[in-house]
């Protein structure tokens, strides 16, 4: 396997789009109802929670960017083989592939969970489950710019719903943000740590970051759309906050959804159908990002065609949605995977970064002890 990748000129995409990429993942299955999960940690005080986590977040994305410069442009299955060796490094990536595969297993179950509860209880899993599949080969089988293009549609025709906060906020009892920091500081880094499930999604620039044209601005655009996703949050949550009182939201379970249901309109009774339906051009990008990633990975690491590899990780993920039945057993599904994301996106990329470091300083000794020995030995036979 190369290390570095050298993509064709027409499969590079400009630096710009990084903003619509990493919001589009972020924004997705953990919106509708990261609220309750936060304030069972922290109380009135999630927002400070939220803000926490989006800070580690931008820490995060820092440290991503420091470890892929240290390369010429190379993604994490290359940073990987070289760090680690082929046998290690192929098992390493095998574990990544796994998680990208889960990503998309979880925001499709999640969405077909939503419109089971809000729209059709009767609605089999598997015929949503098939058609969220064959959308998503369309999608990855168009390439990578096909992908990073559905990533600013789905920004651009879901921006409007963040006006729809305009009328819960009528509502707002603002009082119940007081008093601040009335939670203990455990609370709120338990709440922050909540959050991952939420702001995962930021580590496919690992896999994408070959294919940035200008990659001298791929800091700035990463930190933009970050910052875009945090500040997303960060209003939701407040606005969730002073919208319901603290008890409510213990158990409202999908709370931003929740507050879709004060809209009404002369046409239409129900404004959350349209949400909900909309709703699947937002999670668009967090299912089909990491499915190209997964069969990218299967290409670079066992030298399997992504078209094929494409239609077998589609059919795990068939399987793995028909194997959650019961509500238990998707929350089970659901906290397993949050729990191990968290040390995947937010802890590896530090380990990693030292370990890139560490390597290539051993290197450059044994570069520059290999040329102390040869110079002499030049000299003597001269």
């Amino acid at each position: 396997m190369d290390i570095n990748i050298r993509p064709k000129p027409y499969l590079l995409f400009n630096a710009f789009h990084l903003i619509f990429i990493i919001f589009s993942i972020q924004v997705g299955v953990g919106l509708p109802g990261f609220q309750r999960i936060i304030v069972m940690e922290s109380g009135h005080d999630a927002w400070i929670s939220v803000i926490v986590a989006g800070i580690a977040a931008h820490l995060v994305v820092m440290v991503m960017i420091a470890t892929l410069n240290r390369y010429g442009s190379a993604d994490l299955y290359g940073i990987h083989q070289d760090i680690f060796g082929k046998w290690l490094g192929s098992i390493i990536n095998t574990v990544f592939i796994a998680y990208l595969v889960l990503s998309t297993t979880v925001v499709f179950r999640a969405y077909i969970e939503i419109v089971q509860v809000w729209l059709f209880p009767e609605l089999p899993v598997w015929s949503m489950a098939i058609f969220g599949g064959l959308l998503a080969i369309y999608a990855v089988l168009g390439g990578i710019r096909v992908v990073v293009g559905v990533s600013v549609l789905s920004v651009l025709f879901t921006l409007w719903m963040i006006f729809l906060l305009y009328f819960p906020i009528q509502y707002a009892e603002w009082k119940s943000l007081l008093p601040i920091f009335d939670t203990s500081t455990l609370d709120i880094l338990k709440g922050a740590y909540k959050m991952s499930f939420t702001l995962a999604g930021f580590e496919i620039l690992y896999y994408i970051y070959p294919y940035v044209k200008e990659k001298e601005k791929t800091s700035l655009f990463t930190h933009l759309g970050l910052l875009a996703t945090n500040l997303l949050n960060l209003i939701i949550m407040v606005v969730s906050l002073v919208y319901f009182s603290e008890g409510q939201l213990l158990k409202t379970i999908w709370a931003t959804l929740s507050m879709f249901k004060i809209i009404q309109l002369p046409f239409m009774e129900r404004f959350e159908i349209i949400a909900i339906s909309l709703w699947m051009l937002v999670i668009l990008p967090n299912a089909i990002l990491p499915l190209w990633a997964a069969t990218r990975g299967m290409k670079r690491v066992f030298g399997f065609k992504q078209k094929y590899s494409l239609h077998g990780i589609v059919i795990i993920i068939f399987i793995a949605q028909m194997l959650l039945k019961t509500r238990d057993q998707v929350n089970m599904f659901f906290d397993w995977f949050s729990n191990k994301g968290f040390y995947l996106v937010f802890i590896y990329p530090f380990i990693l970064y030292v370990l890139v470091l560490v390597v290539q300083k051993m290197r450059q000794k044994r570069g520059l002890a290999s040329n102390e020995t040869k110079a002499p030995s030049n000299k003597s036979s001269n």
